[in-house]
């Protein structure tokens, strides 16, 4: 299995550029197109997503992430080995936290280039093939690189911002929900907002956070729109209070 985490998006050509590349070059390979409205140009943001929403996928899969703000740069294309999954993308933080959660086992800087290779789209051009050989069980030509001398290593292990809006208004959060106790109230626009277990326990219109199915800290409105209500974006801050 094949699975994809972009920032594409579903409009325009560029997810189903990628999309034809896999099925050419990894016909038997079922994709599973998991996200495309990942955090734009944020790798950070991006990356605490990911690595939430590997659960319910089975060993063997290879992720195919791309959050590429520096594509056509001397920033490095990588794969690595964590747990049973394999992970390719950019040298630029992307895939560190959800390898890091699985537990490294390699890391290579590809040295494979195809015949052609376009400044802007390593998506379809780069990274899609060398997942589709991985997918395949080829060899991927490359050098072992240090996991310490990758970028984003030391990231910490909380982002204590926002990272996604879902289409409903639910904010989440770069904050495993673990962290937080649930007296804790979070600290937001200058509003204080409790803990609730699900929807139902708050009133309509109220504010609240929860412990969301991917494990995240996330900020809801019982039939409205935390964003809306909040003016929160991906990168707004949030703050804690016991």
């Amino acid at each position: 299995m094949i699975v994809t985490f972009t920032d594409f998006g579903r409009e325009g050509p560029y997810l189903g550029q990628m999309e034809a590349v896999l099925a050419h070059r990894a016909p038997r390979s079922r994709v599973i197109h998991l996200q495309t409205d990942a955090p734009a140009f944020r790798p950070q943001a991006a990356a605490c997503l990911l690595r939430s929403l590997l659960a319910p996928f089975p060993p063997g899969c290879v992720f195919l992430c791309v959050v590429d703000p520096g594509v056509g740069t001397l920033r490095r294309p990588l794969v690595l080995r964590a747990g049973t999954h394999w992970f390719v993308g950019p040298d630029n933080g992307l895939l560190i936290p959800a390898v890091r959660s699985l537990g490294v086992l390699g890391a290579w800087v590809v040295h494979w280039r195809p015949h052609r290779l376009s400044d802007s789209f390593h998506g379809r051009d780069l990274f899609a093939p060398v997942a589709a050989m991985l997918a395949n069980g080829e060899p991927v030509p490359g050098d072992i690189v240090e996991v310490g001398d990758l970028q984003g290593w030391g990231w910490p292990e909380v982002l204590w911002e926002v990272v996604y809006v879902d289409v409903y208004g639910n904010v989440m959060t770069g904050i495993p929900a673990d962290l937080l106790g649930d007296e804790v109230i979070l600290s937001v626009a200058g509003e204080g907002l409790p803990y609730c277990r699900v929807f139902g326990e708050a009133a309509a219109g109220v504010v609240f956070w929860y412990r969301n199915a991917m494990g995240l800290v996330e900020i809801a409105v019982n039939r409205g729109s935390a964003a809306k209500r909040l003016g929160l974006q991906v990168g707004s801050g949030i703050e804690c209070r016991a």
